[in-house]
């Protein structure tokens, strides 16, 4: 299983329910690893999509404890629920902060877009630099949007 997630300079992804700051490259790298694919969404991160719809061409699979039907999309109501409803598909598990954190020990790849920029966070995803059972190897190249510098990278568990 993959994660993709933007991280500030203090590996912060998140402040009040939202990104403070966004990029467009970034948008459209999470475009092109998840197209086609089956995504892992909380529900509360689903509600700060456009529209709080379900992403289109991708399968959406949306964690939540609450017992509601979504149009578009799975629900389930654990890790292993949403597991079994991946099945053998290719699933990329896109946040928030609480579902990143429950299927952290399933996760064997994670696309960072790694932004030079620190502002206020209050939730956070593990920091990989630091992580001994975690190593870079896509380090990819510091690009800049509006003034603002990021680089695409990608994390494997050793």
């Amino acid at each position: 299983m993959d994660a993709i997630v933007a991280v500030y300079s203090d590996w912060g992804i998140g402040a009040k329910g939202t990104q403070p700051v966004v990029l467009k490259a970034d948008r459209a790298q999470f475009k092109r690893v998840t197209d086609g694919k089956t995504v892992i969404v909380g529900r509360r991160t689903l509600a700060d999509f456009p529209g709080g719809k379900p992403l289109k061409n991708r399968r959406n699979i949306v964690v939540t404890r609450q017992n509601i039907e979504i149009d578009g999309a799975e629900v389930a109501h654990s890790v292993g629920e949403a597991v079994a409803l991946c099945g053998d598909d290719e699933s990329i598990v896109i946040g928030g902060a609480s579902v990143y954190r429950d299927f952290y020990p399933l996760l064997k790849r994670v696309f960072v877009t790694k932004i030079d920029l620190c502002p206020e966070s209050d939730s956070y995803f593990p920091n990989l630099d630091e992580a001994e059972d975690w190593r870079e190897t896509d380090c990819g190249e510091q690009l800049f949007e509006n003034g603002i510098g990021y680089r695409f990278t990608v994390y494997e568990r050793k």
